[in-house]
Protein backbone atom coordinates (compact mmCIF):
# COMPACT_ATOMS: atom_id res chain seq x y z
CA UNK A 1 0.00 0.00 0.00
CA UNK A 2 2.68 2.22 0.85
CA UNK A 3 3.88 2.46 -3.21
CA UNK A 4 0.38 3.10 -4.22
CA UNK A 5 0.27 6.18 -1.87
CA UNK A 6 3.70 6.97 -3.15
CA UNK A 7 2.28 6.62 -6.59
CA UNK A 8 -0.78 8.67 -6.39
CA UNK A 9 1.01 10.98 -4.49
CA UNK A 10 3.89 12.24 -6.69
CA UNK A 11 1.21 11.75 -9.90
CA UNK A 12 -1.33 14.18 -8.17
CA UNK A 13 1.74 16.50 -7.50
CA UNK A 14 2.89 16.29 -11.45
CA UNK A 15 -1.02 16.79 -12.62
CA UNK A 16 -1.07 20.00 -10.37
CA UNK A 17 1.61 21.10 -11.66
CA UNK A 18 1.58 20.39 -15.49
CA UNK A 19 -1.71 22.05 -15.68
CA UNK A 20 -1.56 24.88 -13.13
CA UNK A 21 1.58 26.10 -12.59
CA UNK A 22 1.63 27.69 -16.41
CA UNK A 23 -1.84 28.97 -16.15
CA UNK A 24 -0.63 31.07 -13.28
CA UNK A 25 2.74 32.23 -14.73
CA UNK A 26 0.97 33.30 -18.37
CA UNK A 27 -1.61 35.20 -16.26
CA UNK A 28 0.52 37.08 -13.43
CA UNK A 29 4.05 36.85 -14.93
CA UNK A 30 6.49 36.42 -12.31
CA UNK A 31 4.46 36.91 -9.12
CA UNK A 32 2.03 33.93 -10.78
CA UNK A 33 4.76 31.45 -10.79
CA UNK A 34 6.21 32.22 -7.57
CA UNK A 35 2.65 31.69 -6.14
CA UNK A 36 1.63 28.37 -8.17
CA UNK A 37 4.72 27.27 -6.87
CA UNK A 38 4.17 27.93 -3.21
CA UNK A 39 0.34 26.76 -3.60
CA UNK A 40 1.31 23.89 -5.33
CA UNK A 41 4.14 22.50 -4.26
CA UNK A 42 3.44 24.05 -0.48
CA UNK A 43 0.06 21.87 -0.36
CA UNK A 44 1.65 18.65 -1.87
CA UNK A 45 4.29 18.73 0.09
CA UNK A 46 2.28 19.13 3.24
CA UNK A 47 0.01 15.85 1.83
CA UNK A 48 2.89 14.11 0.75
CA UNK A 49 5.26 14.32 3.52
CA UNK A 50 3.31 15.74 6.40
CA UNK A 51 0.44 13.18 6.55
CA UNK A 52 2.40 10.53 5.32
CA UNK A 53 0.95 9.97 1.71
CA UNK A 54 4.25 8.99 0.18
CA UNK A 55 6.94 6.61 1.26
CA UNK A 56 10.16 8.32 1.48
CA UNK A 57 12.50 5.76 2.86
CA UNK A 58 16.07 6.41 2.73
CA UNK A 59 17.66 8.77 -0.15
CA UNK A 60 14.38 8.91 -2.35
CA UNK A 61 13.69 12.07 -5.00
CA UNK A 62 10.07 12.00 -4.88
CA UNK A 63 7.53 14.97 -5.81
CA UNK A 64 10.47 15.57 -8.52
CA UNK A 65 10.23 12.14 -10.19
CA UNK A 66 5.99 12.95 -10.81
CA UNK A 67 6.14 15.83 -11.97
CA UNK A 68 9.50 15.19 -14.32
CA UNK A 69 7.24 11.69 -15.72
CA UNK A 70 4.00 13.48 -15.89
CA UNK A 71 5.52 16.58 -17.72
CA UNK A 72 7.15 14.24 -20.07
CA UNK A 73 4.17 11.57 -20.43
CA UNK A 74 2.11 14.64 -20.88
CA UNK A 75 3.79 16.09 -23.96
CA UNK A 76 4.21 12.62 -25.05
CA UNK A 77 0.36 12.21 -25.39
CA UNK A 78 -0.28 14.95 -26.82
CA UNK A 79 2.41 15.38 -29.80
CA UNK A 80 3.39 12.03 -30.30
CA UNK A 81 6.23 9.34 -29.48
CA UNK A 82 8.43 11.83 -31.16
CA UNK A 83 8.76 14.09 -28.51
CA UNK A 84 10.00 11.45 -26.35
CA UNK A 85 12.96 10.84 -28.34
CA UNK A 86 13.60 14.25 -28.81
CA UNK A 87 14.01 14.85 -25.04
CA UNK A 88 16.58 12.15 -24.66
CA UNK A 89 19.23 13.74 -24.45
CA UNK A 90 18.00 16.13 -21.77
CA UNK A 91 16.69 13.14 -19.97
CA UNK A 92 20.48 11.73 -19.97
CA UNK A 93 22.17 14.79 -18.75
CA UNK A 94 19.67 15.02 -16.18
CA UNK A 95 20.66 11.61 -14.88
CA UNK A 96 24.51 12.55 -14.93
CA UNK A 97 23.86 15.08 -12.94
CA UNK A 98 22.16 13.12 -10.57
CA UNK A 99 24.62 10.74 -10.61
CA UNK A 100 27.50 13.32 -9.86
CA UNK A 101 25.18 15.79 -7.39
CA UNK A 102 24.74 11.91 -5.36
CA UNK A 103 28.59 10.90 -5.32
CA UNK A 104 29.34 14.61 -4.48
CA UNK A 105 27.00 14.35 -1.66
CA UNK A 106 28.21 11.09 -0.54
CA UNK A 107 32.18 12.59 -0.26
CA UNK A 108 30.86 15.75 1.67
CA UNK A 109 28.94 14.22 3.98
CA UNK A 110 31.66 11.70 4.52
CA UNK A 111 34.50 14.54 4.60
CA UNK A 112 31.92 16.28 7.63
CA UNK A 113 31.53 13.44 9.83
CA UNK A 114 35.45 12.74 9.47
CA UNK A 115 35.93 16.11 10.45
Amino acid sequence: MKHLGTVIGTAIAGIFVMSVWGAFASAYGIAGGWFAGLLIIGTMWFLNHALGLINNDGAFVDMAVGIGMAGTMRDVFMNGGQVFVDALPTLVVVLVGGIVGGFAASKFEKYLASK
